[in-house]
């Protein structure tokens, strides 16, 4: 408490000097300031400026390429998509002409198998009946003879 009155008690104003004292110094200031402006933006802020625009417009250039490369491959996306789902119908669909197509084949093929196994069997039991007839037919002269052949035994 004791340095916070000693200091206020020195920084009272006794006269001229105080703390606002205008004179001759302040216009001579106020213009090294400003003569400081002109160099600092001279020599500093006008390069560092002019290549912060040159940036800014450099990457507003990148991003407005990037966005329309970003289109396109949009664009191509798109396309290639419809594509592929057009090319997936067609496949589907050729896939399902050739089921149909060799489903007929299949069809058309056990017929014919059908018909010559057909064929094969009606000629086979034809065969056999053609066989059956002869085994009959000799079997029953067989049987004539063998009977004439006991009576004239039994007859003896």
């Amino acid at each position: 408490m004791v340095n916070l009155s000693i200091l206020i008690s020195s920084s009272e104003v006794s006269g001229p000097g105080g703390l606002f004292d205008i004179n001759a110094t302040l216009p001579l200031v106020a213009i090294q300031f400003l003569i400081l402006m002109v160099i600092l933006n001279v020599l500093l802020y006008s390069p560092l400026l002019t290549i912060i625009e040159e940036r800014k417009e450099y990457i507003l250039g990148k991003l407005a390429k990037a966005s329309e490369i970003l289109s396109q491959a949009n664009e191509l996306t798109a396309q290639y998509e419809q594509e592929l789902n057009s090319v997936r119908k067609e496949a589907q669909l050729e896939i399902t002409n050739s089921q149909q197509i060799h489903k007929e084949i299949l069809d058309i093929e056990l017929n014919i198998s059908q018909k010559y196994i057909d064929n094969l069997l009606e000629t086979i039991t034809e065969d056999l009946l053609d066989k059956k007839n002869t085994a009959l037919n000799s079997l029953d002269t067989i049987v004539q003879s063998l009977c004439t052949e006991i009576e004239n035994r039994l007859s003896i």
